[in-house]
C-alpha cells in the first residue's frame, strides 16, 4: 500500500544518505515509480526479460532475487523501461482493450464456423464474414431445437463482440483529441498500410520516438532484426529475433502486405495524407516508392512472401521512426 511504502522509504531515508530503487516491470504498473520519484528519490523500472541470469543458479527466493537485483543495479547491468505518464498509460490500456476485443470476436467467429462445419454447412464462396456470408448464415436453420439455440447464441456472441470493437474504436478516436502525441498518430496515417488502429498502437507502445537515436535501434526493439550467431570470420544470420512487442510486429507485417501493389494514393488515403505536414508527406511518398520496388525485387528473386513482408516491415519501421520524430518535437530536458 502507499502508506506502508512511504513508511518504509522514510526508514531508509533516516539510515542512508542516498537511496536508489529499482523493481521489475509487472502487472502492478508504475504507481510505485511515481511514488518514489515524488518523494525525491531515483527509481528505475527494469525490463525482466533483459536481466542477466546465471545458468547454474537453480535457487529462487525473494531475498536472493532482491540481492541479485541490487548488485546488478549497482553495476549498471539492468535495462530500464520507458515510463509513460498517466494519460499515455490510459490510452495504452484503451488500445490494448480494443486488441483484446478483436481477439475475442475472432474466437467467436471461429466457433460459428466450427459449428457450421460439424453440420456440413459449407459456404459456396471463398471469402467468409463478408456481406454475402452474413446473409447466408442469417438464413441457416437447424431441425433440432437444441442446435438452433446454440446457433442463435453463437450469432449473438459474434454481434456483441463486434459491437464492443466498434465502441472501443470510437472511444479511441474521441480520446485522441487533446492527447499530446496525437500529431504523431495523424502523421503516421499518411503511410501506406497504416490506418488509425496501427498508428495509435505504434504510438502508445513505442511512446517517444526520440528515445531511439537510430532507426536500427527501433527495429531491434521490435525484434525485426535478424538473429546472429557468428564466430571468427564466419557470419551466421538467421530468422528475426522476435524480441519486444509481438503485437506491433504483427501490425507492421500486415501493413507490409499492401506494398505488393503498385504505388498509388487511394481515394480513402488521400485526406489522411493531406492532413499530415509536408515533411511527413515526403517521407511517406519515399517509403511507398522504395518499399513497392523492394517488394517486386525480392519477389523476382524467388523469396517467400512471408520473408518479403518481414523485410518490408523492418524497413517500414525505419520510415515510421523518421515520421514519428518529424511529427513531434524532441522533449525538453530540464537542466
Amino acid at each position: 500500500s502507499e502508506a506502508s511504502m512511504r513508511s518504509f522509504i522514510k526508514r531508509l531515508e533516516a539510515k542512508y544518505d542516498v537511496i536508489r530503487i529499482c523493481y521489475e516491470a509487472g502487472p502492478t504498473g508504475y504507481g510505485l515509480h511515481r511514488l518514489v520519484t515524488e518523494m525525491g528519490h531515483e527509481c528505475v523500472v527494469v525490463a525482466p526479460s533483459l536481466i542477466p541470469k546465471k545458468a547454474g543458479d537453480r535457487i529462487k527466493t525473494n531475498r536472493r532475487d532482491a540481492l541479485s537485483r541490487a548488485r546488478l543495479f549497482r553495476a549498471g547491468e539492468l535495462t530500464a523501461v520507458w515510463i509513460p505518464d498517466t494519460k499515455h498509460e490510459a490510452m495504452r490500456a484503451l488500445v490494448r482493450a480494443r486488441a483484446a476485443a478483436v481477439k475475442d470476436a475472432s474466437v467467436k467467429k471461429r466457433q460459428v464456423g466450427a459449428f457450421l462445419l460439424r453440420h456440413h454447412r459449407i459456404f459456396p464462396r471463398l471469402k467468409s464474414w463478408g456481406a454475402r456470408y452474413r446473409r447466408w448464415i442469417h438464413y441457416q436453420t437447424f431441425e433440432e431445437m437444441a442446435d438452433q439455440i446454440v446457433w442463435q447464441e453463437a450469432l449473438e456472441a459474434v454481434r456483441v463482440g463486434e459491437a464492443r470493437v466498434v465502441r472501443l474504436e470510437t472511444s479511441i478516436r474521441h480520446m485522441l483529441d487533446g492527447w499530446a502525441l496525437s500529431p504523431a498518430v495523424v502523421a503516421l496515417q499518411a503511410v501506406r498500410g497504416i490506418d488509425l488502429v496501427t498508428a495509435v498502437s505504434l504510438v502508445v507502445e513505442i511512446g517517444d520516438f526520440h528515445r531511439f537515436e537510430t532507426a536500427g535501434q527501433l527495429m531491434g526493439y521490435l525484434g525485426l532484426v535478424p538473429g546472429e550467431r557468428s564466430t571468427g570470420e564466419a557470419v551466421r544470420r538467421g530468422a528475426i529475433t522476435r524480441m519486444g512487442n509481438g503485437r506491433l510486429r504483427q501490425l507492421l507485417v500486415e501493413a507490409a502486405w499492401t506494398y505488393r501493389h503498385p504505388p498509388r494514393i487511394g481515394r480513402m488515403k488521400a485526406p489522411l495524407v493531406s492532413a499530415a505536414p509536408e515533411a511527413v508527406q515526403e517521407i511517406a511518398l519515399k517509403a511507398q516508392t522504395r518499399l513497392c520496388a523492394r517488394y517486386r525485387k525480392l519477389a523476382a528473386r524467388g523469396k517467400k512472401s512471408t520473408v518479403i513482408c518481414t523485410a518490408i516491415a523492418r524497413e517500414l519501421t525505419g520510415f515510421a521512426w523518421a515520421i514519428g520524430r518529424a511529427a513531434m518535437p524532441p522533449p525538453v530536458i530540464a537542466a
